[in-house]
């Protein structure tokens, strides 16, 4: 059952992905300043939407899951570029890549199964 958005796997996901894309992005040079900013912002933005759309109107709700997803979206984007660019390791930035991916639909789907 769920009661608050910390029971929501997609929430869970998020929060647990945050800290591993903000030591990922530690190794970034001083010239990827821009890049680890936007990643780190926008990792982060996943969870807080999450929860700061829990408890509204389902409609609401739905509008706070597509901001999610846009942030997910977001942060595969800047994972992209970390790779083009050679920013970090590229074993864990595909790691990341995948993670996000997946949560990216997970977050879809249940924006399409909201109440």
């Amino acid at each position: 059952m769920i009661k608050t958005y910390k029971d929501l796997e997609v929430y869970k996901e998020a929060q647990r992905l945050y800290p591993q894309v903000v030591g990922f992005s530690k190794v970034f040079p001083r010239e990827g300043f821009y890049l680890k900013n936007q990643l780190c912002r926008a990792a982060n933005s996943i969870g807080a939407n999450i929860a700061e759309g829990f408890g509204r109107s389902n409609a609401e709700f739905k509008l706070y899951l597509t901001r999610s997803l846009g942030s997910c979206n977001e942060v595969v984007t800047h994972l992209q570029d970390s790779l083009n660019v050679r920013y970090g390791d590229t074993s864990e930035v595909l790691y990341l890549l995948g993670t996000y991916t997946v949560l990216g639909k997970r977050i879809y789907r249940l924006r399409e199964k909201w109440f």
